[in-house]
This record gives C-alpha cells, sequence and structure tokens, in this order.
C-alpha cells in the first residue's frame, strides 16, 4: 500500500475512533460539567438520590396544538418529560414505547409531557404525534430555549433524545439521554412512582 493510499484510510480510522468514542461517553457527561448529583447505572440512566434532588426549572409555554402549558400544574404527579424531534429516528423508534407507558402508568398518577425541539414547523411535529399514536402534550420548542433552562449538565443539547423522570415535587430524579425501550422507560419511572 503506497503513503498516499494509507493517509486517507489512517484519517478514516481516526474520524471514526473519534465518534466511537464521543458516543460511548455522551452518555455519562452531559452539557459540559455541573454537579446534578446523578450517579449513572449500568443500564445508561442516572439518578439522584431523594434529598439530593434539583427542581426543574420553569417550562411552560405554547404546546404543538397550540394550547398553554406548565408542567408545574402536575406538581403532585410523577411527570415524564421527553426531548425528541420528528427528524431524529431514535424519537421515532422510541415514540410507541413512549405511548404505551403513558397510557398504562396515567391512572396511577404519572404525566407524560414531550419537548420538541429544533422543528421548524409545528405541521412536522403534529404529523409525528399523529403517525405514532401520541396523546399526551408536548411543549413547543423550536430553537430549544426550554432546554437551556436546566441546571448545566442536567440536558446536552446534542442528545435528542433525552428522557427526564420528575419527582412529584417537581425535582429531577432520573434521566436517559438515549432512546429508551419499554423495560427501560418502566425501570426509570418504576423507583420513583414506588417514592412515598
Amino acid at each position: 500500500m503506497s503513503a498516499a493510499s494509507r493517509t486517507p484510510l489512517s484519517a478514516a480510522v481516526a474520524v471514526a475512533t473519534a465518534l466511537l468514542l464521543s458516543a460511548c461517553t455522551s452518555g455519562g457527561v452531559s452539557g459540559g460539567g455541573g454537579d446534578t448529583n446523578f450517579i449513572m447505572g449500568k443500564d445508561g440512566i442516572s439518578t439522584a438520590e431523594k434529598g439530593k434532588r434539583d427542581p426543574a426549572p420553569d417550562l411552560s409555554g405554547k404546546t404543538i396544538d397550540n394550547k398553554q402549558l406548565a408542567v408545574s400544574s402536575f406538581m403532585g404527579k410523577v411527570v415524564v418529560l421527553n426531548v425528541w424531534g420528528s427528524w431524529c429516528a431514535p424519537c421515532r423508534a422510541e415514540a410507541p414505547n413512549f405511548q404505551k407507558v403513558s397510557t398504562d402508568l396515567k391512572a396511577q398518577g404519572v404525566q407524560f409531557v414531550g419537548i420538541n425541539v429544533a422543528d421548524a414547523k409545528e405541521s412536522s411535529a403534529l404529523a409525528f404525534e399523529k403517525t405514532y399514536g401520541v396523546t399526551y402534550p408536548s411543549l413547543y420548542d423550536p430553537s430549544s430555549k426550554l432546554m437551556l433552562r436546566f441546571k448545566k449538565g442536567t440536558l446536552n443539547l446534542q442528545a435528542i433524545p433525552s428522557t427526564l423522570v420528575l419527582d412529584r415535587e417537581g425535582k429531577i430524579a432520573a434521566r436517559s439521554l438515549a432512546a429508551l425501550s419499554e423495560e427501560k422507560l418502566r425501570s426509570m419511572i418504576d423507583p420513583v412512582l414506588a417514592e412515598k
């Protein structure tokens, strides 16, 4: 192999290695630091102990169907926040899981709320919800301003989808910076739901 043909191959290997390493670490580091009291589990889900949790910021505004919503109105319930975009393939993969679990746990006091990011048109977000049968509300956040309200280190703007579970006091109890299966989603919610 000539030196000229090795150079592009070496560059490609270096790029692939960098991408692999960044993909492997993106779930453990979020938003460039910040002390969020999260402990990473083997399943990629981070949790914060009761008494060491940060409150969620004010999350209110217009929904994708042009209504007003404040997440604080669900105080007293366990709230599952899912950051998604209609353009995001992993979001499409997890959407049926979220709808099923939302339906199953609603009577137990669990409220799902989406945060739709980076969709320039509400119609794209509405089409996504129709396609996947999503019935819970989603705040419309095309510029991702709501995500910037979270304490540094809580969410990563590049990690879409992301999911947070808020306890009944509106504090962040669990976090995932990756798409979730139904089983992983339930494993995130169940311990918070069991808290008294």
